[in-house]
């Protein structure tokens, strides 16, 4: 992010805030040293779905026999889904097409017929069926058999309200979600702070390649940070907690206080993940994951539904202490981490997770543009006054000034609305949301997650660890005997005490 004397002048209440600083602050808050974090995860979000909307047109203008067609693909197997009519409307020919199923081995693992949705035509004549197949075949067949297909049958078409993306259900699963964005690579990005220092590029790549190398169940391997990298920390520590006081919300400034009773938070020590992972799990079930750098939008929002959040190890560059443009451990340790070890935020947290479950390219931009502006950039109301709670301010020292003064606008979360308002990263935020409180936020964050289109709904099972999807009734059923089982737990116990 620019700071405001990059974009031209300096608002007088930003400078009015700047003269209640010390002067060697007020002089820090003036440098480029001092911009936030420039990485989004909408624009990422925008990303992917700009370029599925790409390949999909790409298809249909070729006339690929692909096109939407693949509902699932794991291990070299595609599950498909056929809708079509028979030649002229006879019977006959459906052995003929299911003769090409046949051939290349596919497994049919549904067939149905259904009510014609086309108009009846002469040539038709009585048999007004559609047929449904949904069948397993391996990849590499795939374009063949659609093309035989198509070559026996008539009106053949993929059930797109069918189709949904791959998602992890099971936390092991989460191995498989390392999509990285390295638009912000210190070895790619000329802008990086660290691209023409090779020792720093270096030590970045010992460090991401515990992420990489890293799968669930095993202890994160511990950092022996350098003395420049603590000195780094240092000052991002001792200027951020400066603030957090007036600042931050209570939770967070709570949260810190442990975090450095038994984590060994301070400005001389950089935190060992491992460490701050048991912290967490103990509070709210949260965990920490390893990661090599920014993750994509629906593989990041994919791990908050397991209550795992993808953490960095690495430190930014020394040159620029109050500024990463990518997330660092200063972001992560400083700004997400004892925000996360309040209860109801990180049921909050995982309720954006379990909404991404499978859905759309555009429910996945805006379920980002929530997460940028409350998790990354939200505000709420204690005792009546303003306070941070999001990531991205409580770790930059200059947004979190700007913030709570009297230069950008504030408004009351609304999901609808948030969801689709423009945001920018190349400077402080004109715009922020403030919430009541976050039991607040969340209930209006479940209610805007309900009336997200998907054919089934998701319940997270903290006993096995997994995403239980709740496709058919007899789930449904077998989830709502565990509620009543837990609610007469509960009576039981008041009926005690009382």
């Amino acid at each position: 992010m620019a700071t405001p004397n990059q974009t031209g002048s300096t608002p007088k209440s930003f400078r009015r805030a700047v003269s209640e600083l010390d002067s060697r602050q007020a002089e820090a808050m003036m440098s480029p040293r001092f911009r936030g974090r420039k990485q989004s995860l909408i624009e990422d979000a925008r990303k992917e779905r700009e370029a599925a909307a790409a390949a999909a047109a790409a298809m249909a203008e070729s006339g690929d026999p692909l096109e939407t067609l693949v509902f699932e693909e794991k291990n070299g197997k595609a599950i498909v889904n056929l809708l079509f009519t028979l030649s002229g409307g006879k019977t006959s020919s459906l052995s003929r097409t299911l003769k090409v199923f046949e051939t290349f081995e596919a497994k049919i693992q549904h067939l149905e017929t259904r009510s014609c949705r086309k108009a009846p035509s002469a040539s038709v004549g009585a048999a007004e069926l559609e047929y449904f197949v949904r069948c397993e075949i391996h990849s590499s067949d795939l374009a063949t058999m659609v093309s035989s297909v198509k070559r026996v049958c008539e009106d053949l078409r993929s059930t797109k309200e069918d189709k949904v993306h791959w998602f992890p259900k099971r936390i092991a699963e989460l191995d498989k979600c390392h999509h990285l964005v390295t638009k912000y690579d210190p070895d790619m990005d000329l802008d990086h702070p660290g691209f023409s220092d090779q020792e720093y590029r270096k030590r970045r790549k010992t460090i991401t390649d515990i992420a990489f190398n890293y799968r669930h169940g095993e202890p994160i391997p511990r950092v022996e940070y350098t003395a420049e990298e603590i000195g780094t920390w240092k000052e991002v520590y001792t200027m951020l907690k400066s603030l957090y006081p007036t600042h931050a919300c209570r939770e967070h400034t709570e949260a810190l206080t442990l975090l450095e009773r038994h984590c060994g938070y301070s400005e001389h020590n950089i935190p060992q993940l491992e460490d701050v992972s048991r912290f967490l799990k103990e509070r709210t079930g949260f965990q920490l994951r390893p990661v090599a750098g920014l993750l994509s939008a629906r593989d990041f929002l994919s791990s908050l539904a397991f209550r795992v959040f993808q953490c960095t190890q690495y430190i930014r560059h020394a040159s620029s202490p109050m500024h990463s443009p990518e997330p660092d451990c200063c972001h992560e340790l400083l700004g997400h981490v004892p925000m996360l070890a309040d209860p109801t935020f990180a049921q909050f947290s995982q309720d954006i997770g379990l909404a991404s479950m499978g859905v759309s390219e555009e429910e996945i931009e805006k379920l980002s543009t929530l997460y940028w502006f409350t998790v990354e950039f939200g505000l709420c109301k204690q005792d009546g006054v303003l306070k941070a709670y999001g990531a991205g301010l409580l770790s930059s020292y200059g947004e979190l000034i700007h913030c709570l003064s009297d230069e950008p606008e504030v408004r009351e979360f609304d999901p609808d609305s948030v969801a689709v308002q423009p945001y920018q990263d190349q400077n402080y935020q004109p715009v922020y949301f403030v919430s009541e409180s976050f039991g607040s936020a969340k209930e209006k964050l479940r209610s805007y997650a309900a009336r997200i289109k998907r054919p089934y709904g998701v319940k997270y099972d903290p006993y096995t660890v997994s995403i239980e999807v709740l496709d058919n009734p007899n789930k449904i059923r077998q989830s709502l005997d565990g509620v009543k089982e837990e609610l007469q737990a509960l009576t039981d116990a008041l009926n005690i005490i009382s």
